[in-house]
């Protein structure tokens, strides 16, 4: 028995993406979407309610969001996927003050690394090495994303309602300290 067939056949599915994996994948580059979007409905709210420095944090992440959903993109057009585009949901475009803004975008980071945990263990079971060592930038990556929101509320609770025009000039600042050392 040849060896060569066999060889043949490893090859082609080393080149394919696996179809769970991708669905997974394209499931993301949806929450990645959204989330851009979440984040620049926020920041909108934000400009519009005075809270200058709040926008700028958003902005940033909305911008840092969109990024990570073009980095799947071409990932898993690479890896011989297709890539899916999402129609883009509507997020809220009111709310009802900066901590429970901040608080949402916690309740949604938590999401997001749910979604990246699914994919890590999706790709365990179908023993897709090559994207469970790729998708690990996203799981540090959320490591870091919970701990600047996490962050932003210790503050805000530390003031309370007072002191807004402190916290708003300072945000910004707390969203480069919170920056991973590796992108």
């Amino acid at each position: 028995m040849s060896k060569k067939p066999f060889l043949k056949k490893s090859l082609q599915k080393i080149k394919m993406m696996n179809t769970k994996v991708e669905e997974f994948l394209n499931r993301q580059i949806d929450l990645e979407c959204y989330s851009s979007h979440l984040y620049l409905a926020m920041a909108s709210w934000a400009e519009n309610s005075g809270f200058e420095g709040t926008a700028k944090w958003l902005y940033a992440q909305a911008d840092e969001e969109r990024l990570h959903m073009l980095k799947i993109v071409v990932f898993v057009n690479e890896r011989g996927g297709k890539a899916v585009i999402p129609s883009i949901k509507q997020p809220p475009a009111d709310y009802e003050n900066v901590k429970k803004c901040f608080q949402q975008i916690l309740d949604h980071e938590y999401l997001i690394t749910n979604s990246i945990h699914e994919i890590v263990a999706t790709c365990i079971a179908e023993k897709d090495f090559t994207t469970n060592s790729w998708v690990q930038w996203f799981v540090n990556e959320q490591i870091q994303e919970e701990k600047a929101a996490k962050a932003i509320l210790d503050k805000l609770n530390m003031l309370g309602e007072h002191n807004m025009y402190i916290f708003d000039r300072d945000v910004f600042g707390m969203r480069a300290a919170a920056e991973p050392a590796i992108v």
